[in-house]
């Protein structure tokens, strides 16, 4: 989420690799057309050809000393063989969106309990870990270090080549950012977006974290985005139109003067990463509605 003019959160980056797309994300679909809107899904990779904006032509290291620049990447880390790890690791296949909804059965929803359970507690941890100095490569360790000592394989981890366990984003990197050499400094925020593998089970948490004496406007920047999830989780039911998320969050974001960032979306997740619906955060006519036993993200960022 971000200011219209200038916006805070502007871009994003892939480590080293810059990639940009110029194409729509999503296309309006009808009842009758219902799957128009995750054709582009389908074909591209998420965390890598469609998840990054343009930078703005204002945003260089002239106009802004403290732009975010990428530091160096180390090597992969290791994950024991007994760990169960998800198909898309060492495939040669790019994973996809997946084709429908998934709707869980019993055990579904135990496992999807305990993976989520999971996230959040590294979650929760990797935010203990947000202060000045530490370089977002060292809260990749932690988090990998305690997500096999669960049982568990991080979810990030090779999807689509993505080198890290987890996607640290500082200031200006809305999503996705590879966690670096680069150390936080005092007046940082910094999202953390944690995804476990546990039993055949994907469970998908993030925040944003402040990183010592942040100012006011990232502070309610923050504060803004959290109360927007909280307003769209509280109206989650079965049989409510999946659309109504993005006018809760908009309508909230309104009052604050934020804009909402349109490249990202939320998604489903259960034993695929990334499965329909796909979760727009903004005001939109997309058709849907949310299923019993169904599991999915709002990305809100």
């Amino acid at each position: 989420m971000a200011r219209p003019s200038p916006p805070r959160l502007l871009s994003s980056f892939l480590g080293d690799h810059l990639a940009f797309s110029a194409r729509p994300l999503l296309r309006s679909a009808s009842p009758g057309n219902r799957r128009v809107a995750y054709q582009a899904t389908r074909t591209l990779c998420n965390l890598v050809d469609i998840l990054f904006n343009r930078r703005s032509s204002d945003d260089t290291p002239e106009n802004n000393p403290r732009r975010l620049r990428p530091g160096k990447v180390s090597p992969r880390l290791n994950v024991p063989h007994h760990i169960q790890k998800p198909p898309y690791v060492n495939s040669r296949q790019r994973p996809g969106v997946s084709n429908g909804p998934e709707i869980h059965d019993e055990k579904g929803i135990e496992c999807m309990r305990a993976s989520g359970k999971l996230a959040a507690q590294v979650l929760k941890f990797a935010g203990t870990l947000v202060k000045p100095g530490i370089a977002t490569d060292e809260i990749d360790k932690a988090v990998h270090q305690m997500i096999i000592d669960n049982g568990a394989y991080p979810s990030p981890l090779g999807y689509c080549g993505y080198p890290k366990s987890v996607c640290t984003s500082v200031n200006e990197c809305i999503c996705h950012g590879i966690p670096d050499s680069r150390p936080l400094e005092d007046g940082d925020i910094i999202n953390i977006d944690v995804t476990v593998y546990l039993n055949g089970y994907h469970g998908d948490t993030s925040a944003t974290f402040l990183c010592g004496d942040v100012d006011d406007e990232a502070k309610k920047l923050v504060q803004v985005t959290k109360e927007c999830l909280d307003k769209a989780i509280s109206i989650c039911a079965p049989g409510v139109e999946i659309k109504r998320i993005g006018r809760t969050i908009q309508d909230h974001a309104d009052k604050f003067k934020f804009g909402v960032v349109r490249h990202f979306v939320g998604h489903g997740v259960g034993k695929v990463f990334h499965a329909e619906p796909v979760v727009l955060h903004f005001r939109n006519n997309e058709w849907g509605r949310m299923m019993l036993n169904q599991t999915f993200t709002i990305g809100m960022i």
